[in-house]
């Protein structure tokens, strides 16, 4: 356990984060870090970008515009707030 390391938060914080560990019977660690695991960086989303225009390409011959990018960024945008308030 010597890779391990501490984060401080309020009280507040600490309290709503073992609420929701009790309630998904596990830890606060595990929800940390699931949080953590689950969530991309930005150079991660930058390099699946990249990924997908590379597939596309190879898949259709050519490269989405910039235009084109924005519109299915949008979309998918609209589509997750759709979900997000579905959800709620």
């Amino acid at each position: 356990m010597a890779d391990e390391t501490s984060i401080k938060v309020s009280a507040a914080t600490r309290d709503r984060l073992s609420a929701l560990a009790a309630e998904h019977g596990t830890t606060i660690r595990q929800l940390v870090e699931e949080l953590a695991e689950g969530r991309p960086t930005q150079a991660e989303y930058a390099e699946r970008a990249e990924q997908a225009r590379a597939e596309l390409a190879s898949v259709l011959g050519t490269v989405p515009s910039e235009q084109a990018e924005t519109k299915a960024r949008s979309l998918l945008q609209r589509l997750g707030a759709s979900q997000d308030s579905a959800a709620a």
